[in-house]
């Protein structure tokens, strides 16, 4: 009997038995030809828990004849790294594999990265986290390939769980299992691009199921109650929480409402409740802005709630707001005219205040040429209220134009306002 978990036991053994990831392994890519003409790289694999990093690690060493050893970056200290160097020294060249390695340590570092500069090791690192925020300038700098590796698709799982259900001399081949077709495809639907744990849940079943006359009996009820909440990945700091967040402000502004809810469904089971308020109402200003003005309050007050409710009842408001949000009217002009005009201060796009606008509430104002500013209010047009043809502007500015309207939603009577007044100060 196997005491080695099945998602253990059913790795690759060399880079033809991978399953995915295509893009980076397939037979028509560059390291797939480079391993198989005896060369390693050292290299970075980024990605998320159980897409294949080990495993394609393992097969790499597996498609050599170089001696491989895997390392944890978390447990390992500055004499593993040496027993790595002594090893490279006798034998010529290593395979070091540090999974964790965004977790690597400076004394590690300067007792390893000599050792991968001359060719004498090669390093495999393997990371959760985008090796571009949290991995060390100076490993990625000796790492020539930096490779994302993305969630396995149907297909690849489907083949993954046939191939387990097969194998006699790894997996569960031995055993009389009956499972049907669509059963095999609701575990590869149900584990959201996790080859570990598609094959987890397999063995979990075989083991949950009952047996007559000797074959297993899987039961889809079963199949169900195991999923659960298994599609469920990230943390409140890992790399994939801000993909998620970005991918929720995107949804929203392409006005795709149900890929914004399902970004947010995954947030809340994530758990970060406050950096999904605080991003929702970001969107609300950045994304919406004048075309809907109303919306500021109202995700506002969704938000609020939300804090004030706790979850699971959180998700109402917040659904609400994404939902309206999603089929509001957008405009970014106004962040965009203040990001116009503080580039325009950056520079140098500046001038003296106008002695009309400069304050006056002070004696001797008046003898440093201060005053002269007119009251709007004094001077109604209309109904939009009080308004004077006087300048604000510096001098030196006074042709600067920041804010460009966006003809959507309420924004278009703010935009024939802004043109209308503009035509006016013409005709001063």
């Amino acid at each position: 009997m196997h005491n080695e978990p099945l998602a253990f036991r059913m790795r690759p053994r060399t880079i033809d038995e991978i399953a995915g990831q295509q893009h980076v392994i397939g037979q028509n890519t560059a390291l797939y030809r480079m391993i198989k003409n005896g060369h390693v790289p050292s290299m970075l694999l980024y990605g998320e828990p159980g897409i294949g990093k080990t495993s394609l690690v393992y097969a790499i060493a597996g498609s050599t004849n170089l001696t491989f050893i895997p390392l944890n970056a978390t447990t390992s200290g500055k004499k593993d790294i040496e027993r790595v160097v002594d090893e490279a020294r006798i034998t010529g060249k290593v395979i070091l594999f540090l999974d964790e390695i965004h977790r690597f340590n400076k004394l590690q570092q300067d007792t390893l990265l000599p050792h991968v500069e001359n060719g004498s090791v090669v390093l495999i690192g393997a990371t959760t986290e985008n090796p571009f925020h949290d991995v060390n300038p100076a490993i990625r700098s000796r790492c020539g390939e930096i490779l994302q590796l993305n969630r396995l698709e149907k297909a690849d799982l489907i083949l993954l769980l046939n191939r387990a259900l097969t194998d006699e001399a790894r997996g569960l081949g031995k055993q009389t299992i009956q499972i049907t077709d669509e059963q095999i495809e609701k575990i590869a639907e149900g584990v959201n691009g996790d080859a570990r744990k598609a094959l987890t849940l397999l063995e979990s079943l075989i083991s949950a199921s009952d047996e007559e006359d000797g074959t297993v009996l899987i039961e889809d009820w079963l199949i169900e109650n195991l999923i659960g909440r298994i599609g469920v990945f990230g943390d409140k700091n890992g790399s994939h929480h801000y993909n998620l967040l970005s991918a929720l402000q995107k949804s929203v502004r392409g006005s795709d409402t149900d890929a914004a809810l399902y970004y947010l469904a995954h947030l809340l089971e994530v758990g970060d409740l406050v950096a999904v308020n605080r991003r929702l109402l970001v969107m609300a200003y950045e994304d919406i802005g004048l075309a809907a003005p109303e919306v500021g309050p109202h995700v506002a007050a969704a938000t609020d709630a939300a804090i004030r409710l706790g979850m699971p009842e959180a998700r109402i408001p917040l659904a609400n707001a994404v939902i309206e949000m999603c089929l509001a009217s957008k405009s970014n002009s106004a962040y965009q005219a203040l990001d116009a005009a503080i580039a325009a201060i950056h520079q140098g796009k500046t001038g003296d205040i106008p002695m009309h606008l400069r304050d006056t509430h002070y004696a001797g104002a008046e003898k440093l040429g201060h005053g002269g500013y007119i009251y709007p209010h004094d001077h109604p047009i209309g109904s939009f209220g009080g308004w004077v043809n006087q300048s604000y502007l510096p001098d030196a500015i006074a042709n600067l134009q920041f804010y460009t309207p966006v003809l959507a939603g309420e924004e278009k009577k703010s935009a024939a306002i802004y043109e209308r007044l503009k035509d006016f100060r013409k005709k001063k």
